[in-house]
């Protein structure tokens, strides 16, 4: 998020806030310049309130790029890390997870490897009995499944849902570089009532 996001949602929310570190899309394998911009966001999030710092980094065999999240550990620091999904692209979780413990990141966002939690499920079974890991791509639907079919405590998901635009004039013949699927007037957007069924799911099995 941008400085004045995290501003905002911290005067908004008392639950403690980290922050994404993702300097652009795609792979997670980052050149000198995008290092970088990583380390001034890292500062920049920090100086603007962030609880905590959410990043990954892998280098091209797929491993843990235990050289750069060493690096951009230390300009965390005092606060605590995530290691985010790009742990879902690494070549052998077990080993990777390993690395993670021993770099200091508290926390993993996984989903088992898989395209959702609830099909790489017995992959977070054997992971959560190591660390503290939430996943991806859980719903109000499989939430209660994958809670009663693990031992981890805590579970990350967007919870989101369209809203239409409220722009009355839209011009169909140009796009401003969303796909099909996020067309320029869909905005994506927390969704309350998923909050509250996940929360209310959530404390019923914890």
């Amino acid at each position: 998020p941008r400085p004045g996001l995290l501003q905002v949602v911290k005067q908004c929310v008392r639950v403690p806030v980290f922050v994404m570190i993702r300097p652009r899309g795609g792979d997670f394998l980052y050149s000198d310049r995008e290092v970088e911009v990583m380390k001034a966001d890292i500062r920049l999030a920090k100086l603007h309130g962030a609880d905590g710092l959410v990043f990954g980094a892998l280098t091209e065999d797929g491993r843990i790029d235990t050289e750069l999240c060493t690096a951009l550990l230390a300009v965390c620091r005092p606060l605590p890390v995530t290691f985010h999904r790009a742990f879902d692209m690494v070549h052998d979780p077990l080993v990777a997870l390993e690395t993670l413990i021993s770099l200091g990141f508290e926390r993993v966002l996984t989903s088992g490897c898989d395209s959702s939690a609830l099909e790489g499920l017995s992959l977070i079974k054997r992971l959560a009995e190591q660390v503290r890991v939430p996943w991806g791509g859980i719903t109000e639907r499989n939430l209660q499944r994958i809670l009663e079919g693990s031992t981890a405590s805590e579970f990350h998901c967007s919870a989101r849902s369209a809203r239409d635009s409220g722009m009355k004039f839209r011009n169909p013949n140009v796009a401003m570089g969303a796909s099909f699927s996020a067309p320029e007037y869909s905005i994506k957007v927390a969704d309350v009532a998923k909050v509250r069924t996940l929360n209310a799911i959530a404390k019923n099995i914890l």
